[in-house]
């Protein structure tokens, strides 16, 4: 099984890169800098699709969000907390929240759809849309690209001993849960203020 991965990896990375990256992205991208690391991959060809794969991702977001608004308005209902908070962020802070939010954990795919559901230009949306996309691809590309050997490491140390590795991602995955939970609950005070 994990061969089969690896020569699927090999065969077709750059393909599985961008598709991976137009869906959810920073798992394909450390995978893609291990593999620049180990040279089964180009590292800027690899910057490169992933970050198209990214832009694309949140083009489709964007033109969701612009042209499809019934459905959002009846489908994602039960996010109408984080549309607020998208759209008080893109009311506060303007363009820079376009180049951030792929950084924004649990908004991510939110903020796209929210600046589409606006009257915000889309050429304007997709040029900065695409320097962060690259910009994205390229930080955390090159991470793991420098870190390469003690991810690969970490990853034989955690197939040895999974037992301990699930308590560890499993809280961290946890944390996560609980940081971004925190930080959509400030951001709606600091929304309320605004």
């Amino acid at each position: 099984m994990e061969q089969t991965l690896i020569h699927l990896l090999q065969e077709h990375g750059y393909i599985i890169l961008f598709f991976w990256s137009i869906l959810e992205g920073e798992l394909g991208l450390i995978m893609a800098g291990i593999l620049s690391h180990t040279g089964d991959m180009s590292l800027p060809l690899a910057i490169f699709v992933a970050g198209l794969g990214g832009f694309v991702g949140d083009q489709i977001y964007f033109f969701i969000g612009r042209y499809a608004k019934r459905y959002i308005h009846k489908k994602m209902h039960k996010h109408k907390r984080k549309f607020a908070i998208a759209h008080l962020l893109l009311k506060k802070y303007g363009w820079p929240i376009i180049f951030m939010q792929r950084y924004l954990y649990g908004l991510r795919t939110v903020i796209p759809m929210s600046i589409g559901l606006t009257g915000y230009s889309a050429k304007k949306f997709a040029l900065i849309n695409l320097l962060s996309a690259w910009t994205w691809a390229a930080i955390t590309i090159l991470l793991a690209y420098w870190m390469g050997e003690e991810i690969l490491t970490l990853l034989k140390v955690a197939k040895t001993h999974w037992y301990l590795a699930l308590p560890v991602v499993a809280l961290f995955l946890g944390g996560m849960y609980m940081f971004t939970q925190k930080l959509e609950q400030n951001l709606a005070q600091r929304g309320k203020k605004v």
